[in-house]
């Protein structure tokens, strides 16, 4: 009697924990929907496509922190994913055993720096090395992008280095006895069997791509137009760094909140999107 009182206490401990996450979320989006009216009212949808952002002439789009946000974090999953892939391999199945601890206490280091400190290092070392290399003063979406794949590859190389460790020994051992090379088991057996955990460590750091603000804000340039990639541009979590203490007026203090709802909606969007995938993944399994 005593064990099934304790177990309703937690079922509902659990229910209450789980609802009030719940309600945490629509109340955010409620918050920013409100203080987002005045520009939704003002300017519809139209502020989705245009490129115009002009606090002086109280005219405002997000369509080039939206080009911004979007171009920077598939770059910067572009250029993590393979790299953390290949840390995790290289950790788990061909590091020798004493450099092990080593290696995976550097990757855990990274994702232990904060991100204002990966904004100074790539403001005063990395975009002059893009400048370089490409011509210009080396801020834009390029280096924003860089920055942000060192930043999440931590996250991913851990999480399939960890799912990596759970695939059965005799499953790599039967291989062996097969015949199977190196190659053939991580190919054939480990990344089959670790890839459910792989999606999820994506989509921890997509959402952590999505939303970081000061590193991106030191190499990104702040400049509300539509280029290419070593150009100063913007992004959404950078505009609203950079202006929210500035917004003088009501249409300008609600457009910033627009552009909130718009990176909440977005963020949410492609990671439940990206889970529903997973999901599906696993019933299937």
């Amino acid at each position: 009697m005593k064990d099934i009182f304790k177990e309703k206490i937690f079922f509902y401990i659990s229910k209450i924990f789980a609802f009030l996450s719940l309600a945490l979320l629509i109340s955010i989006f409620i918050t920013l929907f409100i203080e987002a009216l005045l520009a939704i009212k003002t300017f519809g949808f139209s502020f989705l496509i245009s490129t115009h952002w002009s606090p002086n002439k109280e005219q405002f789009g997000a369509a080039s922190a939206i080009y911004g946000s979007i171009i920077s974090t598939t770059l910067a999953m572009t250029f993590a994913i393979p790299i953390s892939i290949g840390i995790a391999i290289f950790i788990n199945e061909i590091c020798p055993k004493k450099f092990k601890t080593i290696i995976s206490s550097c990757i855990e280091l990274l994702a232990s720096i904060p991100s204002i400190v990966y904004g100074m290092w790539g403001l005063f070392y990395l975009t002059p090395i893009i400048g370089k290399l490409f011509g210009g003063v080396g801020l834009g979406i390029l280096s924003a992008s860089i920055i942000l794949s060192v930043m999440i590859l931590p996250f991913m190389s851990i999480i399939t280095k960890e799912c990596m460790q759970t695939t059965p020994n005799i499953l790599k051992e039967s291989a062996y006895a097969l015949g199977a090379t190196k190659f053939e088991i991580i190919k054939d057996i480990i990344l089959p069997h670790v890839k459910i955990g792989v999606i999820g460590g994506i989509i921890l750091a997509l959402g952590r791509a999505l939303g970081e603000t000061m590193a991106v804000t030191f190499v990104i340039g702040n400049a509300h137009k539509i280029t290419n990639l070593i150009s100063p541009a913007t992004n959404i979590p950078a505009t609203l760094a950079n202006e929210f203490a500035e917004a003088d007026s009501d249409i300008y203090y609600s457009s910033l909140f627009y552009l909130a709802l718009i990176l909440f909606c977005l963020s949410f969007l492609i990671i439940a999107t990206a889970k529903f995938y997973l999901l599906n993944r696993i019933k299937r399994k």
